[in-house]
């Protein structure tokens, strides 16, 4: 739950930094999307994600899951508009600079 709940704060800080609303966040792709992607072992970023506290590298090939390569986007994004995106950036850190996710947890 916290780290759903800090997940939207930063997806709210850049979306406010983009000159949108706060509010737009507690919507189906806010707040519905985000859970969807957490906690459904159908979702491709879930899998992922799985598979990466079990030690696996993530895939990068053609089936790879959206949150791979919207992690090195977002990264740059948030860096180029100044937000703060701890947790983006620690997804960013294990998936593109090989940081164990141990680590980058801590």
């Amino acid at each position: 739950a916290a780290l759903i709940t800090r997940g939207l704060a930063e997806m709210a800080r850049l979306i406010v930094q983009k000159g949108g609303r706060a509010a737009t966040i507690t919507g189906l792709a806010g707040v519905g999307d985000l859970v969807l992607t957490c906690s459904s072992t159908l979702s491709r970023n879930y899998t992922v994600g799985k598979g990466i506290a079990a030690g696996k590298a993530p895939d990068v090939g053609k089936a790879v899951a959206e949150g791979v390569i919207t992690s090195l986007a977002l990264h740059r994004l948030a860096e180029q508009l100044g937000v703060s995106m701890p947790i983006s950036e620690a997804v960013y850190q294990v998936i593109h600079g090989g940081v164990p996710s141990k680590q980058a947890l801590a």
